[in-house]
Order: C-alpha cells, then sequence, then structure tokens
C-alpha cells in the first residue's frame, strides 16, 4: 500500500477531461499556459554549449556534497552580480542542488520535523505544499492580495498563520503568478516576525531575472545583510532556460552564528543525495557566461506579449483586465465575457476552452480563488497570444464551438 504522503487520488479534473477530449477529437487549440522555455519558439542556446557537457574532467568522480568548487564560484558570481544593490556571494555559501524543488524538499528536512509547519503565499504556484507533505511538513498560507494598482502583503493574515510549530517562512520572490515582490516596509516586516520568532526565510528567486518595463535590471533578490537564516533558492531552469539540465542552488545569509547551526545538516543532507552531475557542474559558468541571448529573447517576447494584453483590454470594453505585476513568466487576467459566457458551474478557463479552443490555467490552480481569474504564459508566442484574446475578450460573436 502506499504510503500517506502519496495523494490517494490521481483521476483528471473536468478541464483536464476536456482538453484531452478536445486533442482527439484533433481541434487545433491555442495553448497559453505552456512555460517550457524549449518549446516557446525562443531562439535555441548556441549547441557549442554541449561541448561543455563533454569536458572530459567529468569523467573523475570526486564528490563535494556542497558541489563542485568551479561550479559554486560560478553561481557565486551570477547571484552577486544581480539587482540594483548587489550583496556579494560567498562560493562557501553556495550549495548546489539537481532543481529548485529538490532544494525546497531537502531545507523541509533541514528545519521541520515532522508535523512541523511552514508558511507560503497564496496564490502561488502548487509546488510547495505537495513537496512539503512528502517530508510530513504542514503549509499554512498567507495572502497576497490585489488591490487594483497591485499585489500586497496581507501581515494580519501571515500572522495569523502563525503558530508554536512554524519553522519557516517562504517568499516567492517574484511571485508565480503574480508577478509580484515585497516592497521594503513588508520585507522588514516579514524579517522582523522571522527574528522574533526565530524562523528561517526561504527566498525563491527563479523569476528575478525577468523584470517587466520600465525596469531594466534584475530584482536585488535577499542575499545580503540579513538578520535572520535566509536560504535563496535559484537554478538554470529559468537563469538560462535549460530545464533539463537539472541544476540549481540554495544560497545561504544570515548571522554566522545561526547559520552555523544548521549548515552543518544542509551539507549532511546534500552529502547523503549527491544528486548533481558532473558534467553540468563542470558546465555551469559557461551556462551562465552565455545566458544573455536567451535572457534578451524572453525579456523582449514579455514585453511583446504585455503589450498585445494591454491592447486587448483597451479593445475589450471591459472583458478584459490584466493584473498590474513587476517580473515573471506569467500574468494574472480577469474575464468578463460577453452573453454566453460561462455556464453556473465552470470558470472562465473551462468556458474559453470549450467555447473557443483557447486553453488557460484556471484561477484555482494558483489558489486565486476567483472563477472569474486565469493565468496565461508571457512565453507564448505573441500571434497565438493575440488571437486567442480576441476570441476569449475581443470577439463578441458566438465564438469557435
Amino acid at each position: 500500500m502506499p504510503s500517506h504522503r502519496v495523494p490517494a487520488e490521481f483521476s483528471p479534473n473536468r478541464l483536464a477531461r476536456l482538453l484531452e477530449e478536445k486533442r482527439r477529437a484533433g481541434r487545433p487549440l491555442l495553448d497559453l499556459t505552456r512555460t517550457n522555455p524549449t518549446q516557446a519558439g525562443l531562439p535555441p542556446p548556441d549547441p557549442g554549449i554541449l561541448a561543455s557537457l563533454a569536458d572530459p574532467r567529468a569523467l573523475a568522480y570526486e564528490p563535494d556534497p556542497r558541489g563542485i568548487a568551479a561550479a559554486r564560484e560560478a553561481a557565486a558570481a551570477y547571484l552577486s552580480g544581480r539587482g540594483d544593490h548587489a550583496a556579494t556571494v560567498p562560493a562557501d555559501r553556495v550549495y548546489l542542488t539537481a532543481s529548485t524543488s529538490e532544494a525546497y524538499a531537502h531545507l523541509f528536512r533541514l528545519l521541520c520535523d515532522p508535523g512541523d509547519e511552514v508558511l507560503a503565499p497564496r496564490p502561488s504556484y502548487p509546488l510547495i505544499t505537495p513537496i512539503a507533505l512528502l517530508e510530513d511538513v504542514s503549509v499554512h498560507a498567507y495572502r497576497l492580495a490585489y488591490d487594483g494598482a497591485g499585489w500586497r502583503l496581507d501581515v494580519d493574515s501571515l500572522e495569523a498563520a502563525l503558530t508554536p510549530r512554524t519553522r519557516a517562512v517562504v517568499l516567492v520572490e517574484p511571485n508565480n503568478p503574480t508577478g509580484s515582490s515585497l516592497d521594503a516596509p513588508e520585507l522588514a516586516r516579514v524579517e522582523a516576525i522571522c527574528r522574533e520568532r526565530r524562523l528561517a526565510l526561504i527566498s525563491d528567486e527563479v523569476f528575478g531575472d525577468y523584470p517587466h518595463r520600465p525596469r531594466g535590471r534584475p530584482l536585488p533578490g535577499l542575499f545580503g545583510g540579513r538578520s535572520v537564516p535566509t536560504l535563496v533558492l535559484g537554478g538554470i531552469s529559468k537563469s538560462c532556460g535549460l530545464p533539463q539540465l537539472k541544476l540549481g542552488w540554495i544560497a545561504a545569509d544570515g548571522p554566522e552564528e545561526a547559520l552555523a547551526e544548521i549548515l552543518p545538516g544542509l551539507e549532511w543532507i546534500l552529502d547523503l543525495f549527491l544528486s548533481v552531475g558532473t558534467p553540468v557542474m563542470g558546465a555551469l559558468p559557461r551556462l551562465l557566461a552565455e545566458r544573455g541571448p536567451f535572457q534578451a529573447a524572453v525579456r523582449e517576447r514579455i514585453g511583446e506579449n504585455l503589450g498585445i494584453l494591454d491592447e486587448a483590454a483597451a479593445r475589450s470594453g471591459g472583458a478584459l483586465e490584466p493584473f498590474r505585476a513587476e517580473a515573471g513568466w506569467s500574468a494574472v487576467l480577469r474575464l468578463h465575457p460577453p452573453a454566453g459566457g460561462p455556464a453556473p458551474d465552470e470558470d472562465v478557463a473551462e468556458w474559453a476552452l470549450r467555447r473557443h479552443d483557447v486553453s488557460l490555467h484556471p484561477g484555482h490552480f494558483y489558489d486565486l480563488g476567483h472563477d472569474d481569474l486565469a493565468v496565461v504564459s508571457l512565453l507564448t508566442e505573441p500571434p497565438v497570444m493575440r488571437e486567442a484574446l480576441r476570441r476569449v475578450a475581443g470577439n463578441q460573436g458566438e465564438g469557435n464551438r
């Protein structure tokens, strides 16, 4: 019998069943959910980077739980150059993992006993909770609220979520899908709560390289001068567009006394797994050095799609409202379809797929909590984005049945 950590039910939901029906029927779909950078019509990486994976030195196995020194130095240099007020990241504070998902799992093992709790934002990508449950850790949500001008931290909800068993607060900077980041007063309040409660901060910064215009530089991130143990997560899946190569990192910051309590345990956990392949670690300096063209292409794609969203909203007569964001690959939309909109028992994503052959992520996928909200990928090829928005918000006719 499977563990209680594994879900008891795997049946597809209504939206997944409808999507499969459309595909079996051969319906050409407009997919606004695709976030895989290798399948988004972006310029491929220079094939020359494959040579860095074939370095003969990768044939030697010299295990280091933190990862090989040259790779940690490359990750530290990348982190040190980010943002407007970047801090110097020492290489000996960088720990390599096979992914951000694995980094979360290691940190939950490190910080929590079975039955302990972490706080995480809502809305957010539905990854943190199942990883925590696999480690017998509970997740309590704190709220990010949209006020029409942007997303704000509901500090009261964060404080209400705290219990004696809380061990860490997870920040996603910028958040996925809201594209929001905490402002300086919000961050100071979160850090003060962690300091008062002796909690760690986990900052997932995988989308920090992708600010929306007019901001030109990556978001600065949390590394540097923190007063509590702070574990910053990142990796090459988003920074280089190479999710298939499987390399991430944890960068540790905070008071030396506090870090001395937890970092030996982190190194011990990493030593048990030794999960990162030597070829990708050896290639990391080159992969990070050559990330520029990919990131430039993604920023251009994001900018073009944000422009398309604004134009579609202006033409929609109130049928489409894009929410304001600061960074990232996703956009939250509120849809008020014209006559012939969703049935009483369906959300806008199911309606868009059923009536217009447009695939959206439903808001509830991210705990957005409203049937009129959906999420779209800003990596979508612009002609697809333009036509899909025309169908769901700009076309007052009967649509594409």
